[in-house]
C-alpha cells in the first residue's frame, strides 16, 4: 500500500512473598478498589461524506498512536482524500490531496507494532507502509472486512503485517459509503475515486469511556 498499504513486551510476573501467600484474603470492606480503566483518545475525521470517529489504542500501539496524533495535531490530514478505494478490502488516506497532488510527511518512520495482538478486523485502523516493514509515516487505512492476511505472523518481510492502532467507533456507514465510490486505477496499487472524499478536518476529540 504506497505501496504504503499498504519488541514484544516481556511478560512480567509478580513474585509473592511467602508471608503474603499465607495472609488471609482482605474482606470486601478493606480491599483496595481496583484502579479505574484508562480512557483512550479519539480522533474525529470530518469528511465531505460525514464524520468518522476513531478510538486509538496507545496501550497496544504507543508509537503508532503518537505518530498519528502528531499528524492530526499538525493539521497534516486536512485537505487530503481517501485515495485508495478497494471494495471488500480497505480504504486508505494520508498522502494525496484533492487536486491529486502528493503531500509528504517529514516525520521519521515508526517501528512496526503489528506484534501487538490487535488484528486487522472490519472497522480497525492500521498504519500503511511500503515494502519495508518499518516505513509507516502518515498513511493509514480502515479495514472493510476481516483481513487476516494483513496480520503479523513472523518477523520477516512477508510476515510483519500491518500495525493496527485503533478502531472506528462511529461512522462505519460513512466508511462503507466511501468504499462504494466508483474508482479509476492509477498505477498498480492505487484506485482513485472518481468523486473524492475529502478529509476537511481531523482533530482530537473527547476521551472515549473505558472499555468494560
Amino acid at each position: 500500500m504506497r505501496k504504503a498499504l499498504l519488541p514484544l513486551v516481556p511478560l512480567l510476573l509478580a513474585a509473592c512473598p511467602q508471608a503474603e501467600q499465607e495472609a488471609p484474603p482482605a474482606s470486601a470492606e478493606t480491599a483496595a478498589p481496583a484502579p479505574p480503566a484508562a480512557t483512550r483518545d479519539t480522533v474525529v475525521l470530518e469528511t465531505s461524506r460525514g464524520r468518522i470517529v476513531l478510538e486509538l489504542d496507545p496501550g497496544k500501539a504507543p508509537e503508532s498512536v503518537a505518530n498519528f496524533l502528531k499528524h492530526v495535531r499538525s493539521g497534516f490530514y486536512s485537505g487530503l482524500i481517501f485515495h485508495r478505494i478497494e471494495p471488500n478490502f480497505v480504504i486508505q488516506a494520508g498522502a494525496v490531496t484533492e487536486a491529486a497532488g502528493q503531500r509528504t510527511s517529514t516525520v521519521y518512520p515508526v517501528r512496526n507494532e503489528a506484534q501487538n495482538g490487535l488484528k486487522n478486523l472490519r472497522g480497525t485502523v492500521a498504519m500503511a507502509r511500503t515494502g519495508d516493514p518499518h516505513s509507516a509515516t502518515s498513511e493509514f487505512f480502515i479495514n472493510l472486512k476481516d483481513n487476516a492476511g494483513l496480520d503479523y505472523t513472523a518477523p520477516t518481510i512477508e510476515g510483519w503485517g500491518y500495525a493496527v492502532f485503533g478502531r472506528v467507533i462511529d461512522g462505519m456507514a460513512v466508511v462503507d459509503a466511501i468504499a462504494a465510490t466508483p474508482t479509476t486505477r492509477r498505477g498498480p496499487h492505487r484506485t482513485y475515486p472518481t468523486v473524492p472524499t475529502v478529509i476537511t478536518r481531523a482533530y482530537v476529540g473527547a476521551p472515549a469511556p473505558p472499555s468494560q
